[in-house]
């Protein structure tokens, strides 16, 4: 039982390692629909943010309260009422979205200073600060109707905000706002989370949702494991807005996703759309290479690239699982340290989940790619091809006609890309006399057109 526990939790705690560390010292705002804490899911929302916390991220969290104000005016008689999306809020509904705070903003702290033993809680301190950190102005009137009471963000307290994270506390904020002469505005949790989140030029705005993110478009070849598009380029992602109708209600395509837009183009670096019905949502889209919701970004977080010394042990790990079930000639750190720039990786958020060598043999205008390896956790996403036709790009760069492959297990792959088997006396004089007889590895070239 604990070899079988020790192989399944080692290697897992191993691959959060670098996200730990990445996210370090990093700010991330959080917002949490009311939905979620009507489900029965803030417990646990609690203890996974709290974690989060614990390993050095500044967390903002901004709560919703729609389904608790509904249910305040429905036991005062009174119907809820929208317009744009934008709940009218008359003197009324105005209580109703006071008390519904106050009972929330109770029940979060609350959940944040459990401590009990055998918990993930235990032995943590939350200390969770709300205030007026947010100044609104009144939404007026738009297209005859009148909002009163409902207002949109003004200013966000930036210099305040940071003080309390740089404390090392949570900052809970309410959908409120309050204006220069006093007047409270009820505001929507999402258009408060996206406008701290910019503000603050967050690394991440988070949305923990009724909808599981934004699905795969048709087009697309659907995932059987995720239907959902995990990684949305920010211009994908305006241009889904585009065709789709107006965002009135949670499950319309572009409620979640124009605030995320709007983060993106304002700075914040990822937005993401994620599931609260999943237990622990939040730390597989964190910690996870895929996550699980959709993630909005600027540009492709992968990153293709020739290496450098501080890929040196990055590059190494990935390789290393190779080495020992002999897929892979086993290489010294000494020999990667010494070769470093002659390798292309893919990395994702400091963790290169692809790479491969390009050593050049000018006098017979040949190179050899070795070491090819992709991570067992993007396996059949495409990277392997990206790095081949990013060593092919370098080996015409250099001048190069061709290059070759020596294998023992991938023969195929380099077949269905070009590759030709050769005889082992094909390979340039210098490579043929490091040649290992015994391995009996298969020799492949292609030519460069």
């Amino acid at each position: 039982m604990t070899s079988v526990f020790n192989f399944t939790f080692v290697p897992w705690f191993r691959s959060v390692a670098p996200y730990i560390h990445k996210f370090r010292h990093q700010t991330f705002v959080v917002g949490i629909a009311g939905e979620a804490i009507a489900a029965g899911k803030l417990p646990h929302l609690a203890q996974d943010l709290a974690m989060i916390q614990s390993m050095g991220v500044k967390v903002v969290l901004v709560h919703g309260f729609r389904p608790q104000v509904n249910e305040q005016l429905k036991a005062k008689g009174h119907t809820a009422k929208y317009s744009h999306g934008i709940r009218i809020t008359d003197e009324i509904a105005l209580d109703c979205a006071q008390e519904a705070a106050g009972q929330l903003r109770y029940e979060i702290e609350a959940a944040f200073s459990q401590g009990l033993p055998n918990t993930p809680m235990a032995d943590s301190t939350v200390r969770v600060i709300s205030g007026n950190f947010i100044t609104a102005r009144p939404v007026g009137i738009v297209d005859g109707v009148d909002f009163q009471n409902s207002g949109v963000v003004r200013k966000v307290d930036t210099a305040g905000i940071s003080k309390v994270l740089d404390m090392g506390a949570m900052l809970l904020l309410s959908p409120f706002g309050f204006s220069p002469t006093g007047e409270a505005f009820n505001l929507t949790m999402e258009e408060v989370a996206t406008s701290v989140a910019t503000a603050l030029q967050a690394d991440k705005l988070i949305f923990l949702t009724e909808v599981p993110g934004i699905l795969q478009r048709p087009l697309e070849p659907l995932s059987e494991d995720n239907p959902v598009d995990t990684e949305l380029p920010l211009a994908a992602a305006e241009a889904l807005l585009l065709e789709a109708p107006p965002a009135r209600e949670p499950g319309d395509v572009g409620f979640y996703l124009q605030h995320c837009v709007t983060a993106c183009k304002g700075g914040v670096e990822r937005s993401h759309i994620i599931p609260y019905a999943v237990d622990g949502a939040i730390l597989l889209e964190v910690y996870v290479h895929d996550g699980i919701g959709t993630m909005i970004v600027d540009e492709k977080l992968e990153s293709l690239r020739e290496a450098g010394d501080n890929d040196v042990g990055g590059i190494l790990k990935l390789i290393e699982p190779f080495e020992k079930d002999g897929t892979l000639v086993k290489r010294s750190r000494t020999e990667i340290e010494r070769d470093a720039s002659s390798y292309t990786v893919i990395e994702h958020d400091g963790v290169i989940f692809a790479c491969a060598a390009l050593n050049p043999y000018p006098e017979t205008r040949t190179g050899e790619m070795a070491a090819l390896t992709v991570s067992p956790d993007v396996q059949g996403q495409g990277d392997g091809e990206r790095v081949l036709k990013r060593i092919e790009q370098r080996a015409r760069a250099a001048g190069l006609e061709s290059i070759f492959v020596l294998t023992t297990r991938t023969t195929h792959w380099f077949l269905k890309r070009g590759f030709v088997l050769v005889d082992a006396d094909w390979l340039p004089e210098a490579r043929k006399r490091q040649y290992n007889w015994d391995r009996k590895s298969q020799v492949l070239v292609k030519k460069l057109g």
